[in-house]
């Protein structure tokens, strides 16, 4: 290797709502000559990119193609309906899809829940994102749906979410091409999946078994090792003396309690 051939990198996507900095800080103390790199992307360029070899792996968002990525889920998120601070809404915990009937609620392109049928009022054109849809709230013009960290991620002061209970919800995980599962890929599924630094899984090799013709520890054959104790009163189980040392236990014993018993 010459002095001024590059160092290997690990290379991470990330989709809208996903906070990788727990895991990338881990990595850092774990592999400090292996730089890592983000990447931010939305959820449709997503799978592209790790097709195309520009990232190593991504935190994504379910279903992926299983013909050709691999996948760990992490997690699912609450969906949340995003709302005005003054709408009747936010002033109650939680609401479900019937509530939202006469609400417009923005479906915009980007939109990650797979609905059979989006609740409300279908809006007269669907936003392009979900930051536009987010100023149309904003605007008081409708209400828009979406995964709780979304909800965060566009979060305003004038806005608030409320949770709904019967929507489909969003579930993100860690994915790679699997034909391209690296030994990094196989440290950062280490990392992501909580493994010690000592950890026997993933690509760290196992000790080797024992021989075949080593030895094996050979077990004391009942009686066979035991030995007559002076002053226990014991002899070896099965022995030949076994109930006279039973007997002479017990007397031990009961010498020990105290004075014998008069005869009446």
């Amino acid at each position: 290797m010459t002095g001024s051939e590059a160092s290997p990198s690990f290379r991470l996507a990330y989709v809208p709502g996903v906070t990788p900095s727990k895991w990338v800080r881990i990595w850092e103390e774990r592999f400090p000559d292996v730089p890592l790199t983000l990447h931010s992307v939305t959820v449709a360029e997503a799978p592209d990119m790790l097709r195309a070899g520009d990232a190593d792996a991504g935190f994504v968002r379910l279903p992926v193609d299983r013909t050709v990525f691999s996948a760990i889920p992490l997690y699912t998120e609450t969906t949340v309906v995003v709302v005005p601070k003054d709408h009747v809404i936010a002033a109650v915990d939680e609401v479900t899809a019937e509530d939202l009937t006469d609400e417009v609620v923005f479906h915009p392109l980007d939109d990650v829940l797979d609905w059979e049928r989006p609740p409300g009022q279908p809006a007269f054109e669907r936003p392009a994102t979900t930051a536009d849809a987010v100023e149309l709230v904003a605007a008081g013009v409708g209400l828009l749906v979406v995964p709780q960290s979304l909800a965060r991620l566009h979060h305003r002061k004038d806005l608030t979410y409320r949770t709904l209970v019967d929507a489909p919800q969003s579930s993100v995980a860690l994915s790679w091409p699997e034909d391209a599962t690296t030994d990094q890929v196989e440290d950062f599924i280490g990392v992501v999946r909580g493994r010690t630094v000592n950890s026997t899984r993933g690509r760290t090799t196992s000790q080797p078994a024992a021989s075949k013709d080593q030895p094996k520890r050979k077990r004391p054959e009942a009686g066979g090792s035991a030995r007559h104790q002076p002053g226990t009163g014991r002899s070896p189980r099965g022995g030949a003396g076994g109930t006279a040392g039973t007997k002479g236990a017990k007397g031990a014993k009961g010498a020990r309690r105290g004075k014998p018993r008069r005869r009446s």
